[in-house]
This record gives C-alpha cells, sequence and structure tokens, in this order.
C-alpha cells in the first residue's frame, strides 16, 4: 500500500472514530462527565490549599489519561470486536496497524479534550492558575497518553468481553489511585507503599504533569519518569499489538498470556532501576516547610555564622564564567545528575544536597570550599529560589526532621561523620544560602 494511502486510512479510521464516540451518551459520560465528577471531589477536599488544587493537578490529570485508557480504549475495541466490526475492517485496503493506530490517535484527542475541560474548569470554579508550561504540558501528556494507551491496547487483546475488561482494567486503575501516588498523593502514603508505587506508571505520570502545572523548571529534571513511561508504554503496546485479536471467537492461550509479562518486566525494570539510583526513599509530606511562614524566615538571624574562609562551613566565592578549575567542572556535571537530588520531595531534595556540602566540610575535602559554593549553585537550581527560601527555613527551624546522608561514595566523600555532626553542620550551610537568598549576607 502507498504510503499516502495508508496515511488517508489512518485519519479516516480516527475520524470514523470520532464522529460515534461524540453520538454515544454512554461514551460521553464516562469521558467527560466522570472527569468533571473527579475535579468537583478534588476540589471539594482540597479547595481551602493557597492556590486550590494547584497541588494536586498532576493527580487529577492522571486520573483521567488512566481512566480513558484502562476503560475508554478497551471498552470500544472489544465492543466493536464482539459485534464484527473488526472482522470487517479485515477486508479493507489499510494495514491493521494503521486501523489500531487511527483508534489510539482518535482516543488521545478524546482523553485530550476531558484533560482541556478539567484545566479550564478548575480555572473558573476554584481559580486553579493555568500550567506554568503549556507547551511542555502538552508533551507530557502525549507521553502519559502513551504510556497508558499501550495498557489499554493491551487489556483489549487479553479481554474476552466488555466485562472482562472492566475487571481487568480495575486491576491496573484501583492499584495506581490507592497505593500508585495517583489518588492518594505519593507523601501521605506509608513507605512501603511509596517504594511500591515506584514500579508503577502512575507515579512517574503525576510527576511529569505536575512539573508542567507548577514548577518553575518545567520537564527539566524529569528525565527519568518520562523514560519510564516511555519504556512501560512501548512494552505495552508492543505485547498488545502482538495479541490483537479481529474475531471474538479466537482466545489468546498460554503463549499469549506468556507475552503479557513482557509488558509486567518492563514495569519491574523500571522499579528496579528506580530503586537501584536511590529515586525511591520515601517522601515527606510537603506541608512541613509549605507551613513556614514569611514571620519566622525574617526571625532568623545569622550573627552566629562562621565566615566562609574560616575552619567550618567554608565556602568559596562564586565563580567566574568560563574560568572554572578542572574540579569544579567535574563535580559539578556529577552533581547536576546525582539521583538524591532529584527526588520528588523538595524537602528532603535540600536536606541531600546539604547534605553533601555538610560531609565534605566535616571530612576536611580538599575542595570543601569549592563543593559548598556548587551546592548553593545547584539548589538554586534544583529547587527554584522562591521555594528554596522556605525549604532552608524549615531546615534551619526544624534540624531533626527528614533524613541526612552521612555516606557519599558516589561522590567521592566516602567518610561517613556522625548523622548528628551531618545535621548541625547542613543547618550552618542553610543559614549561610538562606542569607544570601534574603540578601542578609553579603556573597
Amino acid at each position: 500500500m502507498k504510503h499516502g494511502s495508508a496515511l488517508r486510512g489512518l485519519f479516516g479510521h480516527a475520524w470514523l472514530t470520532l464522529r460515534l464516540n461524540f453520538r454515544s451518551l454512554q461514551a460521553l459520560s464516562y469521558g467527560y462527565l466522570v472527569p468533571v465528577f473527579f475535579l468537583l471531589a478534588f476540589g471539594s477536599v482540597f479547595r481551602s490549599d493557597t492556590p486550590p488544587l494547584l497541588h494536586q493537578m498532576g493527580q487529577l490529570l492522571t486520573i483521567t489519561i488512566l481512566g480513558g485508557a484502562c476503560f475508554g480504549l478497551p471498552t470500544g475495541l472489544v465492543a466493536e470486536r464482539e459485534r464484527g466490526v473488526w472482522r470487517r475492517y479485515r477486508l479493507l485496503p489499510v494495514s491493521s496497524g494503521g486501523l489500531v493506530a487511527g483508534t489510539i490517535a482518535a482516543r488521545i484527542v478524546i482523553v485530550a479534550g476531558a484533560v482541556v475541560l478539567q484545566v479550564a474548569l478548575a480555572r473558573w470554579i476554584y481559580g486553579t492558575p493555568w500550567p506554568s508550561h503549556p507547551l511542555a504540558g502538552i508533551a507530557a501528556y502525549l507521553v502519559v497518553a502513551w504510556a497508558f494507551l499501550g495498557l489499554g491496547l493491551l487489556i483489549a487483546a487479553l479481554a474476552d468481553d466488555v466485562p472482562a475488561v472492566q475487571a481487568l482494567g480495575q486491576c491496573l486503575f484501583l492499584p495506581m489511585i490507592m497505593i500508585g501516588g495517583v489518588g492518594v498523593p505519593l507523601a501521605a502514603l506509608p513507605a512501603w507503599a511509596q517504594r511500591l508505587a515506584g514500579f508503577m506508571p502512575g507515579r512517574y505520570a503525576v510527576d511529569v504533569l505536575q512539573r508542567c502545572v507548577a514548577d518553575p523548571r518545567g520537564l527539566a529534571g524529569a528525565g527519568f519518569s518520562l523514560g519510564a513511561l516511555l519504556v512501560i508504554g512501548a512494552a505495552g503496546g508492543l505485547v498488545g499489538t502482538k495479541l490483537f485479536r479481529w474475531d471474538a471467537g479466537r482466545r489468546v492461550g498460554r503463549r499469549g498470556l506468556a507475552w503479557s509479562g513482557v509488558a509486567l518486566g518492563a514495569w519491574l525494570a523500571v522499579g528496579l532501576a528506580a530503586a537501584g539510583t536511590g529515586r525511591l526513599e520515601p517522601v515527606l509530606p510537603g506541608t512541613a516547610y509549605e507551613q513556614i511562614t514569611p514571620e519566622q524566615v525574617d526571625a532568623i538571624t545569622y550573627d552566629d555564622l562562621p565566615e566562609d574562609n574560616e575552619l567550618v562551613t567554608r565556602m568559596s566565592p562564586p565563580f567566574a564564567r568560563g574560568h572554572e578549575p578542572a574540579f569544579v567542572l567535574g563535580f559539578r556535571e556529577k552533581l547536576a545528575a546525582w539521583p538524591p537530588g532529584h527526588v520528588d520531595d523538595a524537602g528532603q531534595r535540600v536536606r541531600n544536597l546539604l547534605s553533601v556540602a555538610a560531609v565534605a566540610d566535616i571530612c576536611a575535602d580538599l575542595h570543601e570550599a569549592e563543593i559548598g559554593r556548587m551546592v548553593y549553585d545547584q539548589l538554586r537550581i534544583a529547587v527554584g529560589d522562591a521555594r528554596l527560601r522556605l525549604v532552608l527555613a524549615w531546615v534551619i527551624l526544624r534540624p531533626d526532621d527528614g533524613q541526612v546522608l552521612a555516606g557519599i561514595p558516589e561522590l567521592n566523600l566516602k567518610r561517613r561523620p556522625a548523622e548528628r555532626v551531618v545535621r548541625e553542620r547542613s543547618t550552618l550551610y542553610a543559614k549561610k544560602y538562606l542569607g544570601r537568598l534574603l540578601g542578609k549576607l553579603h556573597d
């Protein structure tokens, strides 16, 4: 078949699927009324936040995309297969891949409409700000949709009828809602559930979508989450295409069920990679530092701080651009890629980076002053000045909260000082950094 004919077939089938969907009252209810219900439910619970729903939009949009993938796509495919529609499609001069791609393209448009509706209604009803990075948000939506629609295609291949779609869909939907960091915020889950969520795509979907809504850096630092979603979507789509059935009378045998292990293997591989790179450490409740008031920040004093060139908490002056020593260039690159410096919780992210400066200082590393400066620079990049002020104040006012890292061999800081000392030095560095951010200390 010619390339132009294949494209016409794909778009033609996608257009037909869209028309049929918007003629179905049931499809419109599931596709648009249910997302609005979730919006109102979230709004009733989180409307007291400032601004309302801003920190829950990633969860809300993930639920919408997940529902369209786990129920909308496979229900439509299986219902058409039961009516013999797909058996008749085989007679068309269009490749099977083009027909399936047309169905998925139509579903992407349908779910995108629900996502836009939720964002607009959140703005209209609750005053939720518009996403900070709309273009990045479109890219994030496509990646999340890719991951979940791949799973939807797999459900359609495994399910023999529409009730089976509901059962299989719930097997994916409910765990991600309850313990996957989607319906319940990740920080509210117990530590074991947070680690288990690292094996599920929902956690990574919330991460990339929330970054586009509220994170000043957008998708910067979301490489692992994006890669995880692409891998999971590719595995699910590959197996779903491999097991795709045209005829309702055909059943999936043992070999087909074995193929489904490939899709689950992708989840396992992603989770193991996250665990191996330190990304599954428990996330602290985000309200810990968000409850710090401006009055508390202003009340912090800096009279007891040692000078930058003294023995304790040394810190070099800002580096001259283009004239950095070789050590600085190499260490800065390692620090920017260091996984504990990119954990989901901003409070723990700051604690981890402060630990680098503290351990280098305690162990009298030859480059402790340069490391203290690089940690400050990396904190501003990884967290953003506005949030960093609150988190540093939280570290100063609540020095025993969160976790600190005593051993950091991956950055060639191999000695393990006592945790108590690391906390003390972290607090001193936090004061030095906060004073500079507020203009109360000369840099």
